[in-house]
């Protein structure tokens, strides 16, 4: 079984720096994406490790936000990358978060540097808890 997991966030946010992070683990300098990246990536540490994941990083630019709500339906889990750096555009994730896509019960927040690799392994895990815990809820649901 694959998670289809999807990577939003402002253009040059650091989404695809994650994606090849969690593929490649090492750094992997990136060029701003056009459209979108797709790969297919076994989680190799933490708790989540052995787990396939389709992993859609779509492009951040303006014009391709509206578009977020149609990657991100059927969907496993969502990634939301945020530049915490670029501290002229921090406050823009969130608002594009809730502009674009539909209000979510539960998030947690991941402090991570894709450059490094430090928090990437703890939010996989967490990303992969959440997902369980709402699949288990769901079934639960059905079976009512």
């Amino acid at each position: 079984q694959s998670l289809h997991i999807v990577m939003l966030g402002l253009d040059s946010a650091g989404k695809t720096t994650v994606l090849y992070r969690l593929k490649f683990n090492e750094f992997v300098n990136t060029v701003p994406t056009i459209g979108f990246n797709t790969e297919k990536i076994r989680l190799s540490n933490g708790t989540a490790k052995g787990i396939s994941c389709h992993f859609w990083d779509v492009g951040g630019q303006e014009k391709l936000r509206p578009l977020w709500k149609s990657y991100s339906r059927c969907t496993d889990g969502i990634i939301y990358v945020v530049d915490s750096v670029d501290v002229d555009r921090l406050g823009g994730g969130p608002k594009e978060w809730h502009h674009e896509l539909p209000p979510s019960p539960t998030y947690h927040i991941q402090p991570a540097c894709a450059i490094i690799g430090e928090g990437l392994t703890e939010g996989m895990d967490k990303l992969y808890e959440m997902i369980l815990k709402r699949r288990k809820s769901l079934k639960q649901k059905k079976k009512r």
